[in-house]
């Protein structure tokens, strides 16, 4: 969005982010598992997070849908803000939360029910009042899995492939109408042609939520996402174990091809990781 002014110029207006990091640390006990993270995610976008194995971005993306409470000893300093609302105040509730801000996880987990009520069961207990088959049927075509499953609504959504099973997963959470979509590594565990779907449906999907995928995958990331955080993790001082941090933030291509930081280019030029 831009705004015009009298002398011509058109200053450029930053929508606010949908969800912000506000120096945000995680620990697990009494181990700090990522730190000092500050992060606005533009809506609307597809953001990647990336980093070597241990840097804290899958428990950044758990953080932004309070996943990390189901976890015993994980704890939060710092703010996480959802459309200028602290996701971790006293009133908030983390159902609503989840609601609001689905997730998709790495290993395809469709409920032991059939394809139809995999969509339907969530959509019906938070309150759905309208066409069940209309909002089945759209759900799955979000999903690009529709024409695959059409004939076969009434069978279990475990007789799908792997591939079919993840794209039902994204389709069942698009269903209950999130804002934004979590992934956490959702093409770990599936083939070339299924992970090429699942990046058809994200450039489909922004369309309509924000979405954040966390990926180990840097050409995905390239071919996916907007917007790219690297996250990187150092040693502890005085300690054996690593804590992560994020070492910038920015459009992809600028990630990618021209970063500020000297870590970024050695990692996404293959140097480490």
């Amino acid at each position: 969005m831009t705004l015009s002014t009298n002398q011509t110029e058109e200053i450029e207006l930053v929508d606010e982010p949908v969800l912000s990091l506000q120096n945000a640390t995680i620990s697990y006990g009494s181990n700090e598992a990522v730190k000092n993270v500050f992060c606005d995610i533009p809506k609307g976008k597809v953001t990647a997070f990336i980093g070597p194995s241990g840097c804290g971005k899958s428990t950044v993306l758990r953080a932004l849908n309070r996943m990390n409470d189901l976890i015993e000893g994980c704890t939060l300093k710092g703010r996480v803000l959802f459309d200028g609302v602290d996701l971790y105040g006293p009133n908030v509730d983390p159902v609503e939360v989840r609601r609001r801000i689905g997730m998709v996880f790495q290993q395809p987990n469709p409920f032991p029910k059939s394809i139809y009520e995999n969509i339907a069961f969530g959509a019906r207990i938070n309150g759905y009042t309208g066409e069940m088959d209309e909002l089945v049927e759209r759900s799955l075509r979000q999903a690009a899995v529709w024409d695959e499953c059409k004939d076969k609504l009434n069978e279990s959504g475990y007789s799908l492939s792997g591939g079919q099973q993840q794209r039902l997963c994204i389709a069942r959470t698009i269903a209950i109408q999130p804002e934004v979509i979590l992934m956490d590594e959702p093409c770990s565990a599936l083939d070339p042609i299924s992970t090429l779907k699942i990046e058809e449906t994200m450039h489909e999907l922004k369309k309509s939520f924000t979405i954040v995928i966390v990926t180990h995958n840097m050409q995905q990331a390239v071919r996916v996402s907007d917007m790219t955080a690297f996250f990187n993790a150092e040693s502890v001082e005085g300690g054996t174990g690593k804590v992560g941090y994020l070492v910038e933030f920015n459009e992809t291509e600028k990630i990618f091809n021209s970063p500020q930081q000297q870590v970024t280019q050695d990692y996404v030029s293959g140097r480490f990781g």
